[in-house]
């Protein structure tokens, strides 16, 4: 459970990071998220669950 706590905070770091130094690009990457179908996010959703699952296992492994 910690490893999924430490997970979300450095998620929250990277996309912290993405707005403090660039918000132009922040703005450009939610207006390309609003257009695309919501059958290709979830399935990046998806796909970034299983690597990121898969990461913490190797790490921890």
């Amino acid at each position: 459970m910690s490893d999924l706590i430490v997970a979300f905070g450095l998620v929250l770091v990277i996309e912290g990071l993405l707005w403090a130094l660039s918000p132009e690009l922040g703005r450009q990457l939610l207006a390309v998220a609003s257009a695309t179908p919501e059958a290709s996010l979830r399935k990046a959703g998806w796909v970034a669950v299983a690597i990121g699952a898969l990461v913490v296992w190797m790490v921890r492994g």
